[in-house]
């Protein structure tokens, strides 16, 4: 086990954030298993990576359906034994980051957005714990947002104050709530759970009007993938800075 490489699974992977943190974490020499629910764009991305040089594998996981979590781990107990490295990443703003108007915020949103960015991410990580504990020291990193920070909204002279998207900030700062349970019920073993916030990045969700470019918004995740022994667990971090709960 101590020679053989460490294997990582990101959500969401065929595209933005997630395609960029699996080209990154495999260039460090971690195999990369790009988790998609698109068959066909998963393939692609992982084809991608492979043309470059990358160990990446390609699995077809749509983290809503609890399904594809039992291939999941089969998958990964067949071909490699354990789990290193769990970045959840699929996440998902049912209205936005733009958002709407507390009073029009529809209890479908709040449902959708929910299943995605917070049910979803603890059900997977429940399902792939047992595989993450055959790691001898494995990281598991909750993409969150700075959207997620309940001090930052409440306080007037925050830069999100004004940015308000009920659904989508409720999900990550229940995401965030679920890093800091894991990383205390795990505090005695050699896991670490944190939560990324990756900054305003170019994206399909980010949009072209963000001022962070990819290879930037992939640093944060990357970086809690693979910290050492004296890292950090229980966080939320961006670029190496704490950023308040």
């Amino acid at each position: 086990m101590a020679n053989e490489k460490k294997v990582a699974l990101i959500t969401g992977a065929n595209k933005g954030l997630g395609f960029e943190m699996a080209k990154q974490l495999a260039q460090t020499g971690v195999t990369v298993v790009l988790a998609a629910r698109d068959e066909s764009k998963g393939a692609a991305a992982a084809e991608k990576l492979k043309s470059e040089g990358l160990d990446a594998r390609f699995l077809k996981l749509d983290v809503t359906n609890k399904k594809d979590y039992a291939g999941a781990v089969e998958y990964l107990e067949k071909n490699f034994g354990k789990l290193d490295i769990l970045i959840n990443n699929a996440g998902i703003s049912a209205d936005g980051l733009a958002g709407t108007n507390v009073s029009a915020t529809t209890e479908q949103s709040l449902r959708s957005t929910f299943e995605t960015n917070f049910f979803a991410p603890i059900a997977l990580t429940q399902a792939l714990l047992p595989l993450l504990k055959k790691s001898e020291a494995a990281r598991i990193v909750n993409m969150s947002s700075i959207l997620g920070s309940q001090t930052l909204h409440a306080d007037p002279k925050s830069p999100i104050y004004d940015f308000k998207a009920l659904s989508y900030d409720a999900s990550k700062a229940a995401l965030n709530s679920f890093t800091i349970h894991l990383a205390h019920e795990l505090k005695d073993t050699k896991i670490k759970v944190n939560s990324a916030h990756p900054g305003w990045v170019k994206t399909d969700m980010g949009t072209d009007a963000a001022p962070m470019e990819l290879p930037e918004g992939g640093k944060t995740g990357v970086a809690l993938a693979v910290l050492d022994e004296a890292g950090p667990s229980g966080g939320f971090f961006h670029l190496g800075q704490t950023l308040p709960w």
